[in-house]
């Protein structure tokens, strides 16, 4: 992020002088093991996807959002630049080619915070499984 600023790609993040809530505060600072938590055992054997957004000024592109894809094994992630929340569908694809060619494996499973972009919308009916939940149904990848 350091760097992107310095080269001016990104826009320097102030923050106000709004109220501080001290428990959010220690929810962030505590690193606790959830019970039955195991991290994986092989790369590419969990994928975190999160989307963070929207900020209040545009960025490069108009975009006002980034979706990450983090491999639980190995802590590498990459990042996309999105404009909309629509366009993580999109992004996964094109992630999933690239990290599967680049390792000669197969995501096994994707971990999200299954909001309505990964999955889906309730209606009357309950969820209805979106596009994006499709794929990884079609494509035998757990969620």
């Amino acid at each position: 992020m350091k760097i992107l600023v310095k080269e001016q790609i990104l826009l320097l993040l102030t923050f106000g002088d709004d109220e501080i809530c001290i428990e959010c505060v220690k929810g962030k600072l505590i690193k606790t093991k959830k019970k039955g938590a195991t991290r994986s055992s092989d790369l590419l054997e969990i994928i975190h996807a999160d989307i963070c957004g929207p900020f209040p000024h545009q960025k490069i592109d108009g975009n006002h959002y980034f979706i990450t894809f983090i491999d639980d094994h190995s802590r590498f992630g990459y990042l996309y630049l999105i404009a909309e929340k629509s366009q993580a569908f999109e992004m996964f694809k094109i992630s999933q080619t690239e990290i599967e060619r680049q390792l000669e494996e197969k995501i096994k499973i994707v971990r999200s915070d299954r909001y309505g972009e990964y999955y889906g919308r309730f209606d009357e009916g309950g969820r209805r499984a979106g596009p994006f939940a499709r794929y990884l149904q079609d494509n035998e990848i757990a969620s």
